[in-house]
Order: structure tokens, then C-alpha cells, then sequence
């Protein structure tokens, strides 16, 4: 079809070539009287030639077309493979971004931290008959929000491993200890405890424990027993996520 659109540009070559002026023949017209007819001399008619033979010619441009075809061809398999590249790259970039947003959310998940001490001012809690619940009102650090300042309780926002820490002290008293529970869903895991008839006394524990989502972990003050702390928060509970299961 590209060959066709050649031929009006070949006839156009062709009849500029004949049309171009014909040489005056050294013959003239040899004049005659009145009653004759005048007869050139030597007279011959010009033929139609063409400068180049239109089969060369079609040969020529066929060749030429075969290798734009060619180049053609191996422009669109290049844009192909750059599509094909571009894709792939598009692709990996989605699957990249999925991953740094997987892991934004874990990162988070494993965010947990906490630290709260019992009170902001001079306060003495018990003795009492029976075993109470501790609410550590004064939060200093708490990732995660997994610690609440209403109840006392951590819960848990992950399956995982958590250390905690508590720190009790509390004046001596010839009657009274000073002994404080570490509470895993109503069951007592460890305890801090001290006891002196006068002075100032401090007593520490600490545990790791293996937690499920929802897991609820408090302090409880024994029976009998005391606290105290003030606003350099001498009496703490902490805790913090070690590693996610």
C-alpha cells in the first residue's frame, strides 16, 4: 500500500522530464509559394522519456519502506518492553507501598509502654480488712493507651510478651507491713513486700508474662497492708511489650 503512494511523485518526474524545451533543429522551413503547402525539413516528433527506470525506482523505495518496517517493528517491541518495565515497576512500587503500610501497623501494634504513679500528693492508702485494688491515677508515660487511669487495669492490645515492674514504699509501722500483688485476670503472680517498725521503707518486684489480646493486668494491695507515695512518685507500676507472639 506505501508503494502506491509513490507513483503520482514518479509521473510527476516522468512529465517534468518530457516537458522540459526541445533544442531548435538546424532544419528550417523551407519557405514555398503561394499556391504550396510549407513541409518542414527533417522533421522528428520528441518521445516521452523518463529520466530513470520506474521499476529501479519502485525497487529503490520498496527497500527503503522494508527497513522503516523493520525499524518500526523494533521501535514498538522497545515501547513494549519499556510498557512491560513500567507495569512491573508499577506493581512493585503498590506492593512496596502494602508492605511499609503492613508494617506502619505492626510498628504501632507493638508500640506499648506505660509508667503511672499512685498519687500527685502526700496519701497513705490502708490498711484494710481485705485485698484492694490499686488505681494508679498519675500517668507519666503511656504508648499504646493500653494502661486506664479510671480502673488501674493494662489490658492487653496484642498477644504477646510484657515485662512489668511495681515499686511500693510506705512508713514503718510495728503493725502494719507494706505488700503489694502483681494481678493477672484475678490471680496473683508476684508480690512486693516490706515490712519495719519505723522509718521509711521500699520494697520491688517484676514479672514477664506471656498475654493474650484482652489479658487484664492491675496491682492489689494485700490485707492489712499499706502504701504510700507523693509527688516525687515514689510508689510506680510500669510495663511495656517486649516482643509480639
Amino acid at each position: 500500500m506505501e508503494v502506491t503512494m509513490f507513483f503520482p511523485l514518479l509521473l510527476l518526474i516522468c512529465s517534468h522530464s518530457t516537458a522540459q524545451p526541445q533544442p531548435e533543429s538546424d532544419n528550417e522551413i523551407i519557405p514555398l509559394g503561394d499556391n504550396q503547402t510549407r513541409q518542414p525539413a527533417n522533421v522528428s516528433l520528441p518521445q516521452p522519456t523518463c529520466p530513470q527506470d520506474i521499476h529501479a525506482v519502485l525497487r529503490e523505495m520498496s527497500g527503503l519502506l522494508a527497513e522503516q518496517r523493520v525499524e518500526l517493528r523494533h521501535l514498538q517491541r522497545e515501547n513494549d518492553e519499556q510498557a512491560g518495565e513500567l507495569t512491573a515497576i508499577k506493581a512493585r512500587t503498590n506492593l512496596t507501598e502494602n508492605q511499609v503500610e503492613a508494617l506502619r501497623r505492626e510498628t504501632e501494634g507493638k508500640r506499648v509502654a506505660f509508667t503511672a504513679a499512685l498519687s500527685s500528693s502526700e496519701t497513705t492508702i490502708g490498711p484494710f480488712n481485705t485485698q484492694t485494688n490499686l488505681v494508679f491515677t498519675q500517668v507519666i508515660t503511656n504508648i499504646g493507651n493500653a494502661y486506664n487511669t479510671d480502673t488501674g487495669f493494662f489490658i492487653a492490645p496484642v498477644k504477646g510478651v510484657y515485662h512489668f515492674e511495681l515499686y511500693i514504699c510506705a512508713y514503718g509501722d510495728p503493725s502494719y507491713g507494706s505488700a503489694v500483688w502483681l494481678v493477672r485476670n484475678g490471680h496473683n503472680i508476684c508480690i512486693a513486700y516490706e515490712r519495719q517498725p519505723s522509718y521509711f521503707g521500699k520494697s520491688a518486684n517484676g514479672a514477664t508474662l506471656l498475654l493474650e489480646v484482652g489479658d487484664v493486668v492491675f496491682l492489689r494491695l494485700d490485707a492489712n497492708s499499706e502504701v504510700y507515695d507523693n509527688e516525687h512518685h515514689q510508689s510506680t507500676f510500669s510495663g511495656h511489650l517486649l516482643f509480639t507472639m
